[in-house]
C-alpha cells in the first residue's frame, strides 16, 4: 500500500561545476563540497570562519556602537562604588546575558543587583516596575540586556531621576526618537560600522563585559583571571545564540561552537544542575542540546512564574540549592508542555474559522484567559501546520499580549507595521515579534494586516513548506565517514540548517515501534547488510503506515547518540513515504533546503 510523505520534497541540485570549485579551493570532500554549496557558499568566499571557526576570528568588541562611552561609564561606576542595576529580560536570551555581567561585576567586587520583568505583571522591557527597582536598590547607573532600545519614555524618565542608563540590545531600532542613555550598544543601530549584526542580546552583553574587561586590563590583552571568566561565559552565549534562534553563521559560529565546549566543562554548580536534569552530562553537547532541553527549560521559568528563577539558578554556587531550583525549573517545563497542547486545541478551534488562506494570508487568534507565556511556542506551531504567518494574542479582560511568528523568507516585523495604529505597542525581529491590544481592535487588526498581506506577498509565501533535501545516497553509504563530514559544519540552527538525506528502497528489519507514550517513532532500517537504528520524533501517529516487507523512502538527518559512554550513528527521520517512491521536484538554489 502507497503512503506519501507528510509534506512535499524538493532536491536541491546544485550546479556541479560550483561543487567541484568548493571542494578544489577548500580542499573538502564532494559531499562536504555539495552540502556547502545547497547552503548558498561559493568556491570564492573564504570558508574559515563557517568551517574552522577560532576565537581568532572573534570581532573586536570596540567596534560596537557606543562600546566605548559604555565602558567608560561602567568603570566610572565601579570606581566610586557606585549600584549598578543589571535590567534582563525573561527569555533565554536576556537570562544568560544578564548572568554573564552580574558574574563579571561580582567577579571585581563592584555593587551589583539584577532585575527580570514578570512577564505578565510587568510585561516586556522597562517600565515603571524598572523605576521602582532601581530606587529600591539606589541604583544609580542601569545596564540593560536584550531590550531598552524602544524604551524612550522610562529611560528618558529615569534620567530626570538622575539615574543613568546603559542599554545593550540586537533588536531593531525605533523609527522615532531614541532613549536618552548614556550608551546604546547595538549591532542594528543606523550608525553602526560592526561587520556583523546579527548577534543575539546575550552576545551584545557578552561583548560589553569583553571590552570592559579589555578596559580594566589596559588593552586588548586581558588579565589572566578575566581570560578565564570570558571563556567560560562563552557557554552562556551559547544557550543565548542558539535559543534565540539568530542565525549560525559568522562569528555566532564561533561563539556557539566554543560555547557548547565552554558549556560542557562548566564549574558553576547551577549550570551543572541544569545539564543534570537536561540528561546531558558526560555527553558532547550540540546545538539541539539546547534548542530542545537547555533553553525550554529556561524559557519555561519565564513563561510560567519568573525568569528570576533561572537567572538565580544560574548564579547560584551552592550545589544542593542548585539542584532544588533545577528541579523546580524541571517540574515547571513539564507543566509548560501541558498547557501548551491544551492551548493548541483552542488554537486550532480558533484557526478553523480563517481556513480561506486567499481572504486570511495571515492567521491572527486571540483568546481570553490564553496564557500569555505560552503564546510564542503556540504561534510557532501554528506556522509549522497551516504555513502561514501567525499571530497569537492571550487576551486577560480588556487588554492582550500576543507573539508573532512567520514563515521563511517573510517579515512579520515588516507586516507588523501595517496595523500599527490598532495596537499600544509592538517590536521585535524579522522572524519573532510581539505587540501589545486592546481586545476591541483584534479584529480590525486582523483585517488590516491580512490586506497588507495581500497587496505586498506572493501567494506562493504561503502553505506547507517542502522538505528540502540535500542529497539522495544509499542507506550502506550513511557511514563514518559521512558523518565526520557532517559535523564540520556544526553547530546547525538558524542559517545553517542540519543536512537532510533521502534513501530509497529501504525496508524494516523489524516491525516498528513507538515509544511509551506513543508519540514518537522506533525503527531499524535495513539496507542490505546495513541496518541503523532510526528515531521519528512526534510521527508516532503514522506507525500504522509501516510495515514489514514494504518499500520505505526515508528523509532523514545522521546524528551521533550517546549512551553510557558508547556513541554511535543513527538517523532522525525527518518524513517517509511507503510503496511509490513520491516526486521529487528539483531545485538547483538555496531555497530548496530551508
Amino acid at each position: 500500500m502507497n503512503h506519501p510523505p507528510a509534506r512535499p520534497w524538493n532536491l536541491c541540485d546544485p550546479d556541479p561545476e560550483i561543487v567541484a570549485d568548493i571542494g578544489r579551493k577548500q580542499v573538502v570532500k564532494p559531499f562536504l563540497a555539495r552540502l556547502l554549496a545547497n547552503r548558498g557558499h561559493t568556491p570564492g568566499e573564504p570558508l574559515t570562519r563557517h568551517l574552522k571557526p577560532t576565537l581568532m576570528l572573534l570581532h573586536d568588541p570596540d567596534g560596537l556602537p557606543d562600546m566605548q562611552k559604555a565602558v567608560k561609564r561602567l568603570q566610572a561606576a565601579i570606581d566610586k562604588n557606585e549600584v549598578i542595576l543589571i535590567h534582563g529580560d525573561y527569555d533565554v536570551d536576556g537570562v544568560t546575558g544578564t548572568t554573564i555581567l552580574v558574574r563579571l561585576l561580582r567577579l571585581l567586587e563592584a555593587r551589583v543587583e539584577w532585575h527580570i520583568p514578570h512577564r505578565q505583571k510587568d510585561g516586556y522591557s522597562f517600565g515603571q516596575h524598572s523605576i521602582k527597582k532601581a530606587q529600591q536598590v539606589g541604583a544609580s547607573l542601569i545596564v540593560s540586556v536584550d531590550n531598552g532600545t524602544s524604551a524612550v519614555e522610562v529611560i528618558n524618565e529615569l534620567k530626570g531621576l538622575g539615574i543613568d542608563t546603559i542599554v545593550t540590545d540586537h533588536h531593531e531600532p525605533p523609527q522615532g526618537d531614541l532613549p536618552q542613555a548614556v550608551a546604546i550598544v547595538n549591532p542594528k543601530m543606523p550608525n553602526s560600522s560592526y561587520p556583523f549584526r546579527e548577534l543575539c542580546g546575550g552576545a551584545v552583553a557578552y561583548k560589553l563585559a569583553w571590552g570592559l574587561c579589555q578596559a580594566i586590563s589596559g588593552g586588548p590583552k586581558v588579565r589572566p583571571n578575566l581570560k578565564e571568566f570570558l571563556l567560560d561565559a562563552m557557554g552562556l552565549v551559547a544557550i543565548a545564540t542558539v535559543g534565540d534562534v539568530v542565525p549560525l553563521l559568522d562569528e555566532n559560529r564561533v561563539l556557539a561552537r566554543a560555547g557548547l565546549k565552554a558549556l560542557q566543562a562548566s564549574p558553576h554548580p547551577g549550570t551543572r544542575a541544569l545539564l543534570q536534569v537536561c540528561g546531558l552530562t558526560n555527553k558532547t553537547l550540540a546545538a539541539d542540546d539546547i534548542g530542545f532541553g537547555i533553553g525550554p527549560r529556561i524559557n519555561a521559568a519565564g513563561r510560567l512564574d519568573t525568569a528570576a528563577l533561572a537567572v538565580g539558578l544560574l548564579l547560584e554556587e551552592e550545589p544542593v540549592q542548585a539542584r532544588a531550583l533545577a528541579k523546580k525549573l524541571e517540574d515547571l517545563n513539564q507543566e509548560r508542555k501541558n498547557m501548551t497542547s491544551d492551548l493548541m486545541v483552542l488554537a486550532e478551534e480558533a484557526a478553523s474559522e480563517f481556513s480561506d488562506t486567499k481572504r486570511w494570508p495571515i492567521l491572527v487568534l486571540a483568546g481570553q484567559g490564553w496564557h500569555q507565556g505560552l503564546v510564542g511556542i503556540v504561534a510557532g506551531r501554528m506556522v509549522e501546520t497551516h504555513g502561514r504567518p501567525t499571530i497569537v494574542i492571550g487576551l486577560d479582560g480588556e487588554t492582550g499580549r500576543a507573539s508573532a511568528r512567520t514563515v521563511q523568507g517573510v517579515s512579520i516585523l515588516e507586516l507588523m507595521h501595517a496595523g500599527k495604529e490598532h495596537v499600544l505597542r509592538y517590536g521585535g525581529h524579522a522572524a519573532a515579534a510581539g505587540c501589545e491590544i486592546k481586545a476591541e481592535q483584534v479584529a480590525a487588526y486582523r483585517d488590516a494586516l491580512c490586506n497588507a498581506a495581500r497587496e505586498t506577498l506572493h501567494p506562493d509565501s504561503f502553505g506547507t513548506s517542502p522538505l528540502g533535501i540535500d542529497a539522495v545516497i544509499p542507506l550502506a553509504q550513511v557511514g563514518r565517514e559521512i558523518q565526520e563530514q557532517i559535523d564540520r559544519l556544526e553547530p546547525f540552527g538558524e542559517g545553517n540548517p542540519s543536512p537532510v538525506l533521502l534513501a530509497c528502497n529501504c525496508r524494516l528489519a523489524e516491525p516498528a515501534r513507538a515509544s511509551r507514550d506513543g508519540k514518537h517513532l522506533i525503527l531499524k532500517l535495513r539496507d542490505g547488510g546495513t541496518v541503523l537504528r532510526a528515531m521519528g520524533f512526534f510521527q508516532g501517529e503514522r506507525i500504522d503506515e509501516l510495515q514489514m516487507g514494504e518499500d520505505l523512502h526515508i528523509a532523514f538527518t545522521p546524528v551521533w547518540n550517546e549512551f553510557r559512554g558508547e556513541r554511535n550513528q543513527e538517523l532522525r527521520v525527518l518524513d517517509f513515504a511507503v510503496g511509490e517512491m513520491p516526486p521529487l521536484e528539483v531545485q538547483g538554489r538555496v531555497d530548496a533546503i530551508k
